[in-house]
Protein backbone atom coordinates (compact mmCIF):
# COMPACT_ATOMS: atom_id res chain seq x y z
CA UNK A 1 0.00 0.00 0.00
CA UNK A 2 3.03 2.54 0.77
CA UNK A 3 3.97 2.20 -2.90
CA UNK A 4 1.18 3.58 -3.98
CA UNK A 5 0.64 6.49 -1.42
CA UNK A 6 0.65 9.60 -3.45
CA UNK A 7 3.28 11.88 -2.13
CA UNK A 8 3.56 15.83 -2.30
CA UNK A 9 4.92 15.43 -5.65
CA UNK A 10 2.06 13.45 -7.13
CA UNK A 11 -0.46 15.71 -5.04
CA UNK A 12 1.30 18.77 -6.72
CA UNK A 13 1.58 17.43 -10.73
CA UNK A 14 -2.22 16.24 -10.05
CA UNK A 15 -2.90 19.33 -8.89
CA UNK A 16 -1.64 21.40 -11.30
CA UNK A 17 -2.61 18.99 -14.67
CA UNK A 18 -6.00 19.04 -13.74
CA UNK A 19 -6.22 23.07 -12.68
CA UNK A 20 -4.91 23.68 -16.11
CA UNK A 21 -7.26 21.35 -17.83
CA UNK A 22 -10.37 23.22 -16.19
CA UNK A 23 -8.66 26.65 -16.66
CA UNK A 24 -8.19 25.62 -20.50
CA UNK A 25 -11.24 24.86 -20.58
CA UNK A 26 -13.06 27.90 -19.05
CA UNK A 27 -11.26 30.03 -21.55
CA UNK A 28 -12.13 28.13 -24.56
CA UNK A 29 -15.70 28.01 -23.50
CA UNK A 30 -15.94 31.57 -22.44
CA UNK A 31 -14.41 32.01 -26.62
CA UNK A 32 -17.17 29.80 -27.49
CA UNK A 33 -19.64 31.79 -26.36
CA UNK A 34 -18.79 35.17 -28.02
CA UNK A 35 -18.72 33.27 -30.89
CA UNK A 36 -22.00 31.66 -30.62
CA UNK A 37 -23.53 34.75 -29.49
CA UNK A 38 -23.00 36.49 -32.62
CA UNK A 39 -23.41 33.59 -34.87
CA UNK A 40 -26.69 32.95 -33.41
CA UNK A 41 -28.06 36.52 -32.29
CA UNK A 42 -30.97 36.67 -34.11
CA UNK A 43 -32.26 33.45 -32.87
CA UNK A 44 -31.27 34.44 -29.32
CA UNK A 45 -33.38 37.19 -29.34
CA UNK A 46 -36.73 35.09 -30.69
CA UNK A 47 -36.23 32.83 -28.07
CA UNK A 48 -36.94 33.47 -24.61
CA UNK A 49 -34.10 34.08 -22.24
CA UNK A 50 -34.72 31.42 -19.65
CA UNK A 51 -35.18 28.57 -22.61
CA UNK A 52 -31.81 30.55 -24.15
CA UNK A 53 -29.72 29.91 -20.65
CA UNK A 54 -31.11 26.83 -19.48
CA UNK A 55 -32.00 24.93 -22.46
CA UNK A 56 -29.55 25.92 -24.83
CA UNK A 57 -25.99 27.07 -22.84
CA UNK A 58 -26.32 25.14 -19.59
CA UNK A 59 -26.11 22.32 -22.11
CA UNK A 60 -24.58 23.29 -24.71
CA UNK A 61 -21.22 24.02 -22.69
CA UNK A 62 -21.08 20.43 -21.50
CA UNK A 63 -21.34 19.38 -24.77
CA UNK A 64 -18.70 21.05 -26.36
CA UNK A 65 -16.17 20.74 -23.77
CA UNK A 66 -17.11 16.75 -23.94
CA UNK A 67 -16.30 16.74 -27.59
CA UNK A 68 -12.61 19.04 -27.74
CA UNK A 69 -11.75 16.95 -24.13
CA UNK A 70 -8.43 15.13 -25.64
CA UNK A 71 -7.37 18.94 -27.17
CA UNK A 72 -8.11 20.20 -23.56
CA UNK A 73 -5.80 17.35 -21.91
CA UNK A 74 -3.21 17.74 -24.65
CA UNK A 75 -3.12 21.60 -23.80
CA UNK A 76 -2.74 21.63 -20.25
CA UNK A 77 0.47 19.08 -20.25
CA UNK A 78 1.97 20.54 -22.89
CA UNK A 79 1.83 24.08 -20.26
CA UNK A 80 2.06 23.17 -17.61
CA UNK A 81 5.16 20.79 -18.30
CA UNK A 82 6.89 23.33 -20.46
CA UNK A 83 6.58 25.14 -17.58
CA UNK A 84 8.22 22.72 -15.16
CA UNK A 85 10.44 22.05 -17.16
CA UNK A 86 11.60 25.77 -18.12
CA UNK A 87 11.76 26.08 -14.68
CA UNK A 88 14.60 23.01 -14.44
CA UNK A 89 12.27 21.35 -12.47
CA UNK A 90 11.79 18.18 -14.20
CA UNK A 91 15.67 18.08 -13.94
CA UNK A 92 15.84 18.30 -10.34
CA UNK A 93 13.28 15.69 -10.29
CA UNK A 94 15.13 13.39 -12.00
CA UNK A 95 18.65 13.90 -10.75
CA UNK A 96 17.11 12.95 -6.80
CA UNK A 97 17.00 10.01 -8.31
CA UNK A 98 13.35 9.26 -9.62
CA UNK A 99 13.01 7.62 -12.83
CA UNK A 100 11.27 8.67 -15.86
CA UNK A 101 8.16 6.33 -15.55
CA UNK A 102 7.38 7.19 -12.12
CA UNK A 103 7.53 10.77 -12.83
CA UNK A 104 4.50 9.72 -15.15
CA UNK A 105 2.51 8.29 -12.64
CA UNK A 106 0.89 11.17 -11.37
CA UNK A 107 -0.41 11.86 -14.56
CA UNK A 108 -1.71 8.99 -15.76
CA UNK A 109 -4.19 9.18 -12.42
CA UNK A 110 -5.12 12.83 -13.76
CA UNK A 111 -5.47 11.36 -17.16
CA UNK A 112 -7.75 8.67 -15.45
CA UNK A 113 -10.12 11.34 -13.60
CA UNK A 114 -10.30 13.07 -16.99
CA UNK A 115 -11.25 9.92 -18.57
CA UNK A 116 -13.62 8.89 -16.09
CA UNK A 117 -15.59 12.24 -16.20
CA UNK A 118 -15.40 12.36 -20.07
CA UNK A 119 -17.02 8.91 -20.37
CA UNK A 120 -19.58 9.25 -17.72
CA UNK A 121 -20.36 12.78 -19.01
CA UNK A 122 -20.76 11.17 -22.47
CA UNK A 123 -22.21 7.76 -21.84
CA UNK A 124 -25.00 8.74 -18.93
CA UNK A 125 -25.49 13.41 -18.77
CA UNK A 126 -24.84 14.11 -21.96
CA UNK A 127 -27.47 12.71 -23.88
CA UNK A 128 -30.18 13.53 -21.88
CA UNK A 129 -29.47 17.00 -21.93
CA UNK A 130 -28.87 17.38 -26.04
CA UNK A 131 -32.46 16.46 -25.97
CA UNK A 132 -32.83 19.37 -24.86
CA UNK A 133 -29.99 21.62 -26.56
CA UNK A 134 -31.43 19.76 -29.90
CA UNK A 135 -35.19 20.75 -29.35
CA UNK A 136 -34.15 24.79 -28.26
CA UNK A 137 -32.20 24.58 -31.91
CA UNK A 138 -34.76 22.92 -33.99
CA UNK A 139 -37.38 25.20 -32.39
CA UNK A 140 -35.28 29.19 -32.40
CA UNK A 141 -32.28 28.37 -34.69
CA UNK A 142 -32.74 26.21 -37.70
CA UNK A 143 -35.50 23.04 -37.40
CA UNK A 144 -33.09 19.95 -38.28
CA UNK A 145 -35.97 17.43 -37.42
CA UNK A 146 -37.01 14.63 -39.93
CA UNK A 147 -40.88 14.97 -39.99
CA UNK A 148 -41.29 12.88 -43.38
CA UNK A 149 -40.36 9.25 -44.90
CA UNK A 150 -41.09 7.46 -47.90
CA UNK A 151 -41.03 3.77 -48.95
CA UNK A 152 -39.93 3.06 -45.45
CA UNK A 153 -39.12 -0.81 -45.36
CA UNK A 154 -38.02 -2.69 -42.39
CA UNK A 155 -38.14 -6.13 -40.33
CA UNK A 156 -40.22 -5.94 -37.34
CA UNK A 157 -39.56 -9.19 -36.04
CA UNK A 158 -37.99 -12.55 -37.40
CA UNK A 159 -39.87 -13.39 -40.79
CA UNK A 160 -42.11 -10.21 -40.45
CA UNK A 161 -41.85 -7.28 -42.69
CA UNK A 162 -43.62 -3.47 -42.45
CA UNK A 163 -43.74 -1.36 -45.50
CA UNK A 164 -45.07 2.43 -45.58
CA UNK A 165 -45.33 4.32 -48.71
CA UNK A 166 -45.13 7.65 -46.89
CA UNK A 167 -45.25 9.22 -43.15
CA UNK A 168 -45.97 11.80 -41.57
CA UNK A 169 -44.97 12.47 -38.08
CA UNK A 170 -46.57 16.28 -37.89
CA UNK A 171 -49.94 13.94 -37.53
CA UNK A 172 -48.49 10.39 -36.83
CA UNK A 173 -49.67 8.92 -39.69
CA UNK A 174 -48.59 6.27 -42.39
CA UNK A 175 -49.86 5.77 -46.08
CA UNK A 176 -50.55 2.35 -48.16
CA UNK A 177 -49.13 0.79 -45.42
CA UNK A 178 -48.55 -2.97 -45.39
CA UNK A 179 -47.62 -6.10 -42.89
CA UNK A 180 -46.59 -9.38 -44.14
CA UNK A 181 -45.63 -12.35 -42.48
CA UNK A 182 -43.58 -15.21 -43.41
CA UNK A 183 -42.96 -18.82 -42.37
CA UNK A 184 -40.11 -21.00 -44.13
CA UNK A 185 -40.12 -18.18 -46.45
CA UNK A 186 -43.27 -18.13 -47.26
CA UNK A 187 -45.78 -15.73 -47.52
CA UNK A 188 -48.69 -16.79 -44.61
CA UNK A 189 -50.41 -13.48 -44.15
CA UNK A 190 -50.78 -10.05 -45.25
CA UNK A 191 -52.03 -7.16 -43.78
CA UNK A 192 -53.05 -3.84 -45.77
CA UNK A 193 -54.32 -0.86 -44.61
CA UNK A 194 -54.99 2.90 -46.66
CA UNK A 195 -53.42 4.59 -43.17
CA UNK A 196 -51.98 3.33 -40.16
CA UNK A 197 -51.53 5.83 -37.12
CA UNK A 198 -49.18 5.99 -34.29
CA UNK A 199 -51.06 5.91 -31.04
CA UNK A 200 -48.93 5.09 -28.10
CA UNK A 201 -45.75 2.98 -27.59
CA UNK A 202 -46.04 0.31 -29.86
CA UNK A 203 -50.22 0.90 -30.59
CA UNK A 204 -50.98 1.69 -34.10
CA UNK A 205 -54.48 1.65 -35.35
CA UNK A 206 -55.20 0.97 -38.88
CA UNK A 207 -58.21 2.37 -40.99
CA UNK A 208 -59.48 0.84 -44.26
CA UNK A 209 -57.42 -2.37 -43.65
CA UNK A 210 -57.61 -6.11 -45.31
CA UNK A 211 -55.78 -9.19 -43.84
CA UNK A 212 -55.37 -12.26 -46.45
CA UNK A 213 -54.38 -15.09 -44.68
CA UNK A 214 -52.73 -17.98 -46.81
CA UNK A 215 -53.50 -21.27 -46.03
CA UNK A 216 -52.15 -23.91 -48.74
CA UNK A 217 -54.28 -23.05 -51.32
CA UNK A 218 -57.04 -21.48 -49.68
CA UNK A 219 -57.19 -17.66 -48.94
CA UNK A 220 -59.17 -16.16 -46.53
CA UNK A 221 -59.93 -12.35 -46.61
CA UNK A 222 -60.85 -9.85 -43.74
CA UNK A 223 -61.89 -6.10 -44.26
CA UNK A 224 -62.63 -3.60 -41.76
CA UNK A 225 -62.76 0.25 -41.26
CA UNK A 226 -60.56 0.21 -37.85
CA UNK A 227 -58.05 -2.36 -36.14
CA UNK A 228 -55.92 -1.74 -32.99
CA UNK A 229 -52.87 -3.50 -33.32
CA UNK A 230 -49.84 -3.70 -31.76
CA UNK A 231 -46.30 -3.24 -33.65
CA UNK A 232 -43.16 -3.10 -32.01
CA UNK A 233 -41.62 -0.15 -34.16
CA UNK A 234 -41.81 3.48 -33.26
CA UNK A 235 -41.14 6.03 -35.83
CA UNK A 236 -37.87 6.91 -34.44
CA UNK A 237 -36.91 3.82 -35.40
CA UNK A 238 -37.36 5.19 -39.36
CA UNK A 239 -37.39 8.65 -39.10
CA UNK A 240 -33.66 9.33 -38.16
CA UNK A 241 -32.31 12.95 -37.80
CA UNK A 242 -28.88 13.78 -38.44
CA UNK A 243 -28.03 14.25 -34.49
CA UNK A 244 -30.51 11.46 -33.24
CA UNK A 245 -27.41 9.70 -32.00
CA UNK A 246 -25.98 12.01 -29.79
CA UNK A 247 -29.41 11.78 -27.60
CA UNK A 248 -29.17 8.62 -26.51
CA UNK A 249 -27.14 7.27 -23.20
CA UNK A 250 -24.37 4.35 -24.02
CA UNK A 251 -26.42 1.71 -23.11
CA UNK A 252 -29.51 2.95 -24.76
CA UNK A 253 -27.44 3.25 -27.94
CA UNK A 254 -26.37 -0.13 -28.29
CA UNK A 255 -29.61 -2.03 -27.47
CA UNK A 256 -31.01 0.66 -30.26
CA UNK A 257 -28.06 0.05 -32.85
CA UNK A 258 -29.06 -4.34 -32.08
CA UNK A 259 -32.39 -3.91 -32.72
CA UNK A 260 -32.05 -1.62 -36.21
CA UNK A 261 -29.41 -3.96 -37.47
CA UNK A 262 -32.35 -6.90 -36.80
CA UNK A 263 -34.80 -4.68 -38.39
CA UNK A 264 -32.66 -4.37 -41.99
CA UNK A 265 -32.12 -0.25 -41.15
CA UNK A 266 -29.57 0.75 -43.26
CA UNK A 267 -28.65 4.58 -42.16
CA UNK A 268 -27.26 3.62 -38.68
CA UNK A 269 -23.68 4.36 -39.20
CA UNK A 270 -23.93 7.49 -37.54
CA UNK A 271 -25.45 5.34 -34.29
CA UNK A 272 -22.27 2.95 -34.52
CA UNK A 273 -19.90 5.67 -35.15
CA UNK A 274 -21.34 7.77 -32.13
CA UNK A 275 -21.45 4.66 -29.77
CA UNK A 276 -17.46 3.55 -30.60
CA UNK A 277 -16.46 7.33 -30.47
CA UNK A 278 -17.71 7.64 -26.66
CA UNK A 279 -14.86 4.77 -25.76
CA UNK A 280 -12.08 5.66 -27.88
CA UNK A 281 -12.10 9.73 -26.68
CA UNK A 282 -11.96 7.82 -23.31
CA UNK A 283 -8.86 6.34 -23.73
CA UNK A 284 -7.19 9.03 -25.77
CA UNK A 285 -6.74 10.93 -22.41
CA UNK A 286 -4.28 8.53 -21.83
CA UNK A 287 -2.83 8.72 -25.08
CA UNK A 288 -2.15 11.81 -25.64
CA UNK A 289 -1.46 12.83 -21.94
CA UNK A 290 1.74 10.51 -22.34
CA UNK A 291 2.81 12.41 -26.14
CA UNK A 292 2.48 15.50 -24.22
CA UNK A 293 4.31 14.28 -21.12
CA UNK A 294 7.17 13.04 -23.17
CA UNK A 295 7.58 16.27 -25.60
CA UNK A 296 6.97 18.91 -22.75
CA UNK A 297 9.47 17.26 -19.88
CA UNK A 298 12.70 18.58 -21.71
CA UNK A 299 14.30 22.15 -22.23
CA UNK A 300 13.95 23.09 -26.35
CA UNK A 301 15.28 26.04 -27.95
CA UNK A 302 12.52 28.93 -28.35
CA UNK A 303 11.24 27.70 -24.77
CA UNK A 304 7.47 27.23 -24.07
CA UNK A 305 5.92 28.31 -26.73
CA UNK A 306 7.43 25.82 -29.11
CA UNK A 307 6.39 23.36 -27.19
CA UNK A 308 2.65 24.29 -26.90
CA UNK A 309 2.33 24.81 -31.17
CA UNK A 310 3.77 20.98 -31.11
CA UNK A 311 0.44 20.31 -28.64
CA UNK A 312 -1.81 22.24 -30.68
CA UNK A 313 -0.82 20.78 -34.12
CA UNK A 314 -1.09 17.10 -32.97
CA UNK A 315 -3.88 17.87 -30.84
CA UNK A 316 -5.97 19.18 -33.69
CA UNK A 317 -4.49 16.85 -36.07
CA UNK A 318 -5.83 14.05 -33.51
CA UNK A 319 -9.80 15.92 -33.57
CA UNK A 320 -9.23 15.99 -37.58
CA UNK A 321 -7.97 12.86 -38.00
CA UNK A 322 -10.86 10.89 -36.33
CA UNK A 323 -13.55 13.14 -38.07
CA UNK A 324 -11.70 11.67 -41.31
CA UNK A 325 -11.71 8.38 -40.86
CA UNK A 326 -15.76 8.61 -39.40
CA UNK A 327 -16.15 9.23 -42.91
CA UNK A 328 -14.57 6.09 -44.40
CA UNK A 329 -17.54 4.01 -42.08
CA UNK A 330 -19.88 6.11 -43.36
CA UNK A 331 -18.87 5.07 -46.89
CA UNK A 332 -18.36 1.43 -45.62
CA UNK A 333 -14.23 1.58 -46.07
CA UNK A 334 -14.37 0.32 -42.67
CA UNK A 335 -16.51 -0.79 -39.47
CA UNK A 336 -17.06 1.99 -37.07
CA UNK A 337 -15.25 0.27 -34.52
CA UNK A 338 -12.32 0.32 -36.77
CA UNK A 339 -12.50 3.95 -37.82
CA UNK A 340 -12.55 5.15 -34.54
CA UNK A 341 -9.61 3.26 -33.31
CA UNK A 342 -7.26 4.02 -36.12
CA UNK A 343 -6.44 7.43 -34.52
CA UNK A 344 -5.67 5.93 -31.15
CA UNK A 345 -3.54 3.01 -32.58
CA UNK A 346 -1.19 5.48 -34.81
CA UNK A 347 -1.20 7.74 -31.58
CA UNK A 348 -0.30 5.15 -29.48
CA UNK A 349 2.53 4.41 -31.34
CA UNK A 350 3.85 7.81 -31.87
CA UNK A 351 2.86 8.20 -27.74
CA UNK A 352 5.80 5.05 -27.43
CA UNK A 353 8.12 6.18 -29.31
CA UNK A 354 7.61 9.59 -28.01
CA UNK A 355 8.19 7.93 -24.63
CA UNK A 356 11.09 5.90 -24.94
CA UNK A 357 13.27 8.87 -26.38
CA UNK A 358 12.18 11.31 -23.44
CA UNK A 359 13.11 8.62 -21.00
CA UNK A 360 17.00 8.21 -21.86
Amino acid sequence: MTHFRLKILDRYIIGKFLGTYVFAIVLILAITIMFDVNEKLDSFLKAPLKATIFDYFLNFLPYFANQFSPLFTFIAVIFFTSKLADNSEIIAILSSGMSFRRLLRPYMISAAVIACLTFVLSAYVIPPANVKRIDYTNTYVKNKRVDYGSNIQLQVSNGVIAYINRYDNNNSTGYRFSLEKFENKKLVSRLTAQTIRYDTLHRWVARDYMIRDFKGTREEIRRGTRLDTIIPIEPRDFLISKNDHETMTTPDLAEYIAHQKMRGVANIKGFEIEYHKRFAMTAAAFILTVIGMALSSRKVKGGMGINIGIGLVLSFSYILFMTVTSTFAISGMTSPLIAMWIPNIIYTIIAVVLYRRASH
